[in-house]
């Protein structure tokens, strides 16, 4: 079997994850979905890895240190030979700067200094430069840093992952037309695949944090009916 057809055969067994936000669950576990692709080779195996553990959102919590999101992106970016997969992780890296610099900001820091290893990409000089600008000036580049600004500072967090993980997902819905059927196309379908299931798993444990709060301020009743994994 050729490797174009051995793509077509994965991703044709590949259930579509549906629109974000709104499934409860991944269409298919992660156990199902790692013997599906048994069928890459060992190099692409590696190259799915190092992508993963660059950008996997359940391994990289918003309260992770800058640093070691660095370390991780810049460890993938030298092994790996895709350009596609670099722009992916290049991309994700820079938005995960930007939030890194609310982050900061929030806090009252001012910009970090020269050298400081706290950011990557393009931006970061940029970003120092325009400090007090609420969208450090990028809001051509990242429409949606004035909304993440805003969420920021109302400490709306639920929101604040709610529209980071939007954006990853509409970055990766961008390349999926551009590859249908091959190894990026695989890489995609994961990254997709992780950021429901990054939704899903949030979804369902503030759920259970907004059931207990009610439960303690004595609406256990009202929140029996209304307990349906819905934090909006």
């Amino acid at each position: 079997m050729s490797s174009s057809d051995a793509y077509v055969m994965l991703m044709s067994s590949l259930p579509k994850p549906g629109p974000l936000f709104v499934a409860k669950q991944t269409p298919l576990s992660r156990l199902k979905l790692n013997m599906r692709l048994r069928v890459l080779t060992p190099e692409e195996k590696e190259m799915l890895k190092l992508v993963e553990q660059a950008l996997l959102w359940r391994q990289l919590p918003m309260e992770v240190s800058d640093r070691l999101v660095i370390d991780r992106g810049r460890t993938a970016l030298s092994r790996i030979d895709n350009e596609t997969l670099q722009s992916i992780v290049r991309d994700r890296l820079e938005i995960r700067t930007c939030v890194a610099a609310l982050r900061r900001r929030s806090r009252g820091e001012g910009p970090p200094p020269a050298g400081n290893a706290w950011g990557f990409g393009r931006w970061v000089g940029h970003i120092a430069r325009n400090w007090s600008d609420p969208a450090f000036a990028l809001q051509g580049v990242f429409p949606w840093l004035h909304e993440a600004d805003r969420l920021m500072a109302r400490n709306d967090s639920i929101a604040l992952e709610r529209l980071l993980l939007s954006e990853a997902y509409k970055r990766l819905q961008r390349l999926e037309g551009e590859h249908a059927f091959d190894f990026e196309a695989v890489v995609i379908y994961v990254l997709k695949w992780s950021i429901v299931d990054r939704w899903a798993r949030y979804n369902a444990e503030a759920a259970a944090r907004r059931f207990e709060d009610l439960t303690e301020t004595g609406l256990a009743d009202y929140a029996a009916l209304s307990f349906e994994g819905d934090v909006r």
